[in-house]
């Protein structure tokens, strides 16, 4: 067996800014050297471990030995900065401490409910920043396995292979419509005629929040005319005027359901979503306190 250790730490930042960015050229821009410079790297920790690392293809697309060597570097560039901000004794010295970035994966309602609240918290004490990919929480965890980020909040409670599990909670969810969309839509009441022809608003063409209430009240797979706003104000605002029925946190709508301004399509049919926060294991603090703070917010949230 090949002997790979001790690997090129040089090496392994290029290849996993290769994977961020998408091109040997932006990596090249990104690191300041050369394209051939950032190619001759990774074929040299390829030729190291004995395998193909990379696909080149554009974007570039990372082999399953890519994406080990990937989460390798992300996860030690984290620890080393962490290990310099323990060095530094004075604030004159932190003043000069670069900034630890966490890639981290959230589903839109958690992002515009409480998500940021919890990074808020943690930026407080912390010289860190955050790249924070908008994804639904079905797939959010295929980018942990594929160590585009480190944690990620996911409706997946099995553990991505090297990554902790901690339960947040259920979000709650009413399937809400205007007055006057109810009216000339569900006269006949909720059916399978009614809600295939009924206009509904999704998220992006991830939501499957809506044509899977659909499935449960009907038993059948339909396919009702959709409406696609990726935006949580605009998906909100778009069911508010009528231009189709959604599902909605059940905290946000409580009030107008109590003044009769939305009405609910199937009373007491209140589907829920389980969600996890699933991150790498490792010994961060820094990571460790983000949890602790995602943890608190959340439960914060879900509990109103």
């Amino acid at each position: 067996m090949k002997d790979i250790t001790q690997l090129d730490p040089v090496a392994l930042r290029t290849l996993a800014v290769a994977v961020r960015l998408g091109t040997f050229e932006a990596a090249a821009r990104d690191l300041h050297v050369t394209p051939s410079a950032v190619s001759q790297r990774i074929k040299a920790l390829e030729t190291r471990i004995g395998r193909v690392l990379l696909h080149r293809v554009k974007p570039l697309e990372p082999t399953e030995a890519g994406l080990v060597l990937v989460r390798l570097a992300t996860q030690t560039e984290l620890l080393e900065r962490e290990a310099v901000a323990e060095l530094v004794e004075d604030e004159a010295d932190a003043g000069g401490t670069a900034y630890t970035s966490l890639p981290i994966a959230v589903n839109a309602d958690a992002l515009y409910g409480w998500f940021v609240d919890a990074l808020a918290e943690v930026q407080s004490r912390h010289r860190v920043v955050f790249e924070v990919v908008r994804e639904d929480h079905t797939r959010t965890a295929e980018r942990l396995r594929r160590g585009e980020v480190m944690a990620a909040i996911t409706g997946e409670p099995r553990p991505v292979p090297g990554c902790r599990v901690v339960r947040l909670g259920r979000l709650r969810y009413a399937a809400v419509a205007t007055r006057d969309f109810h009216a000339q839509h569900f006269a006949d009441g909720i059916g399978s005629a009614t809600l295939a022809e009924a206009p509904i608003v999704a998220f992006d063409r991830n939501d499957s929040l809506q044509h899977d209430f659909v499935r449960r009240v009907t038993r059948r797979h339909l396919a009702p005319p959709v409406t696609y706003l990726p935006s949580v104000r605009e998906f909100d605002r778009a069911i508010r005027v009528g231009m189709g029925w959604g599902l909605l946190p059940e905290s946000d709508v409580a009030a107008e359901l109590e003044r009769g301004e939305l009405v609910e399509l199937v009373p007491g049919r209140r589907p829920e979503v389980a969600l996890y926060w699933q991150h790498w294991r490792l010994g961060s603090s820094l990571v460790g306190e983000l949890t602790d703070a995602v943890v608190v917010a959340a439960r914060r949230w879900m509990a109103t």
